[in-house]
């Protein structure tokens, strides 16, 4: 295990996260807020102490870097950020428990927006706009920063290859150029174009400025911290609209922008995941568009309130325009099943992935036909391509540990002794980075009320879910750490 360098790149991520408090840091002192000014000030300090002492120990760390450390540097980041960047929260007293900070942190940095906080609008500007930020840098993914800007591996290419494979969401990660680096760069770019589009038509609709950029880091991260303790129920249609179609946008792979921008309109339309994605929003919008005839005025107020939370469902992002566990069962039980599904691989939106579910009935299709046909030889193709039989073991192998870990958890965060509902929605909203849940967790809910335990679950939760499980199972298995 290469320990030395794995505290190099780590170094590295608790120098940018220490960057990126000081906009937070500049917003309290232009109001005139000092004592979180100084949480913050102190909260950089630290970081900047901790990144110190692993840049000490990580000299002349060795370039050697493979698969194992890829996971565990990626799992190892994660933690470590979030227990340095809960602390202006606690720090300042606005969220006065550890714990309770450390999960509203993991929540933005996991682009959840689970939150334990049950008014928001009594938080400062300048931890408002920390905790919306924090979706925006976990997003696209500290270590895709990181490899975007800083030449962290000389001409090995692998070495990159190795951490966005574990830090990306998704089944399998593609370069789109020959190099990674320059894949980073590529990826951030389209983010911070979409970003700055977001700010700009949500400005358009006469959003004050600190309200756009905020929504805009929790829509583009598919995150949901809302700045208003309705979320976005009390901004007008037009606003609303527009945070419909950019979370539906960055729930699509970024992989397709770039093939727009080289022109292959074909192969963007043909993309078999993009297909079943616009598939189950068009289909779960029209559906709860039926059942909720009649529960408000309009035919066309229905259709925004639908399109908006199945939009914000299925991209994970959590926003939310009415108190949607107030709908129909029909309705909760299409909400609860998007949750689960999720947005594409290759976008800031979390859940399973179009592409797994793809996958997986591919799978079950070619068993049955293996079955009735056992001697034809059964090949499994996306978008063309025959998917080798590593990924479609990964895809198997993600379901069960999803399965093992949803059950597990949802067991043990019963132990607080709420209804069945409440407990199973938060495990789910909290393991696919949706946010809000149904009942006690739903979108007039916060998850202030669990347990100190429970709340550690869903903690790992959020960060196997964003990393896509393995990484946190490699980080927690006992031969990791065995010298081979």
């Amino acid at each position: 295990m290469n320990y030395k360098m794995i505290g190099r790149v780590n170094a590295l991520i608790l120098a940018v996260e220490a960057a990126f408090m000081f906009p937070a840091l500049l917003i309290c002192l232009w109001d005139r807020d000092f004592p979180t000014a100084l949480a913050f000030w102190h909260s950089i300090l630290l970081t900047l102490a901790a990144s110190g002492i692993l840049a000490l120990f990580s000299r002349k760390a060795r370039r050697g870097f493979y698969a194992r450390e890829g996971l565990v540097c990626v799992g190892i980041s994660w933690i470590i950020m979030s227990l340095l960047g809960c602390l202006p929260f606690y720090l300042s007293g606005q969220i006065p428990h550890y714990i309770d900070a450390l999960f509203e942190i993991v929540s933005g940095f996991t682009t959840t927006g689970a939150s334990v906080v049950a008014d928001v609008e009594v938080l400062t500007r300048g931890v408002l706009y920390w905790r919306s930020f924090s979706h925006w840098l976990g997003g696209m993914g500290v270590l895709v920063f990181l490899l975007a800007i800083i030449p962290l591996s000389g001409r090995n290419d692998g070495f990159t290859m190795h951490l966005l494979r574990a830090e990306s969401p998704g089944p399998n990660v593609g370069k789109l150029v020959p190099r990674m680096r320059q894949t980073a760069m590529i990826l951030y770019l389209i983010y911070i174009l979409l970003t700055i589009l977001t700010v700009l038509f949500l400005l358009a609709g006469k959003m004050p400025l600190f309200d756009a950029v905020c929504t805009a880091f929790g829509t583009a991260g598919t995150g949901g911290f809302g700045i208003k303790s309705d979320s976005m129920a009390g901004y007008s249609p037009y606003l609303q609209n527009v945070c419909t179609v950019f979370m539906l946008l960055f729930g699509v792979n970024f992989s397709c922008y770039f093939l727009l921008l080289l022109r292959r309109f074909r192969s963007v339309w043909q993309d078999e995941e993009l297909r079943i994605y616009l598939a189950f929003f068009v289909g779960s919008t029209a559906l709860i568009t039926w059942n909720l005839r009649g529960f408000y005025e309009t035919i066309g107020e229905t259709v925004r309130h639908a399109a908006f939370q199945v939009s914000s469902i299925m991209t994970t992002t959590g926003f939310a325009t009415v108190d949607f566990d107030a709908w129909p069962s029909f309705s909760k039980a299409i909400l609860l099943c998007l949750m689960i599904v999720g947005a594409c691989a290759g976008s800031t939106g979390g859940g399973m992935k179009c592409i797994r579910v793809l996958l997986l009935l591919k799978i079950m299709r070619r068993n049955i036909q293996q079955v009735l046909h056992p001697q034809k030889i059964q090949v499994i193709r996306v978008n063309g391509q025959v998917m080798s039989e590593k990924i479609l073991g990964n895809t198997n192998a993600y379901l069960a540990a999803y399965v093992v870990i949803v059950i597990s958890s949802f067991l043990i965060v019963s132990l607080d002794g709420f209804s069945i509902t409440t407990n199973l929605s938060a495990v789910l909203a909290c393991f696919n980075n949706i946010g809000p849940g149904l009942e006690l967790v739903g979108p007039a809910g916060n998850f202030g009320s669990f347990s100190i335990l429970s709340k550690l679950v869903l903690i790992l939760n959020m960060l196997a879910g964003r990393l896509e499980i393995f990484p946190m199972l490699v980080l927690l298995s006992r031969s990791t750490w065995k010298h081979q």
